[in-house]
């Protein structure tokens, strides 16, 4: 029996990839993006490669009312969504006082407000059959704050926390719910975010968007309820819970800036 996956960010970077991933193991997909276009070339190409059904569905998440109509769509069309991979979500690097509020309001609509209700919706139906499996998409930002990117990290520990206390309401009933948390990686986030010279990521070799998605994929079909991709970001995440807060943002400040 083939599991449908519904992708949100589908149209580059790791959701792509998991598209990928999902399509080579015979899946059929459901692809979330602004992006039609894309989807709709990505839709062809796994089709033809993988023998699969892809439904592409062109919508801006971080829109008001979003998930209910991404929701509405697969209702209408009897598709039932099997796996549920939140991955959209963006950030933006400044300081909190020099960024554009209109794109924070944007960042926390899509990582948080659409990403809740996606679960909410697809995990009712997960519940009356019995089966399911969600991936929400965090980062390592999510286990300590961090300046020059203040929201977009408390968006992450929200996914991370909101995440962890879900899968234990319904682990019992059959379903898992995955938190995949990535450090830097080379998927196009840095251009958007416009953190390219950073000391985070500038002359860093970063592991790739495919490396990503097979790593979180795999993780989701496990059942893993927190999955952090790399050795040093796994030993960095848990390493801070020993050290003092103020000294984890004050590391993290200057991890975070631009390199000189």
């Amino acid at each position: 029996m083939k599991n449908t996956a519904l992708i949100t960010g589908a149209s580059n970077g790791i959701g792509l990839e998991l598209a990928k991933v999902h399509a080579s193991k015979g899946g059929d997909l459901v692809l979330v993006a602004r992006n039609k276009s894309k989807l709709d070339e990505l839709k062809t190409e796994l089709e033809r490669q993988f023998k699969v059904s892809v439904h592409t569905i062109g919508k801006d998440l971080s829109l008001n009312n979003s998930a209910n109509e991404v929701y509405n769509e697969t209702t209408k069309l009897s598709i039932q969504i099997d796996f549920l991979i939140n991955n959209a979500g963006f950030g933006d690097f400044g300081m909190f006082i020099e960024t554009d509020w209109n794109k924070e309001f944007q960042m926390i609509n899509l990582n948080i407000t659409t990403l809740t209700q996606l679960t909410k919706l697809y995990l009712k139906d997960m519940v009356k059959r019995g089966s399911g499996r969600i991936m929400n998409v965090a980062s390592t930002a999510a286990f300590q704050s961090g300046p020059t990117m203040a929201v977009y990290y408390a968006t992450k520990a929200y996914v991370l926390s909101f995440s962890e206390a879900v899968d234990n309401e319904v682990r019992d009933k059959g379903i898992t719910v995955t938190t995949l948390c990535p450090g830097a990686t080379e998927s196009g986030f840095q251009s958007a975010a416009a953190m390219e010279e950073s000391n985070l990521v500038k002359g860093k070799k970063l592991p790739s968007a495919r490396e990503v998605a097979e790593y979180g994929y795999d993780s989701m079909m496990k059942g893993k309820t927190v999955t952090i991709h790399g050795l040093m970001n796994y030993l960095m995440a848990n390493l801070i819970r020993f050290l003092p807060r103020a000294m984890v943002v004050k590391i993290t400040r200057k991890i975070q800036d631009r390199a000189e």
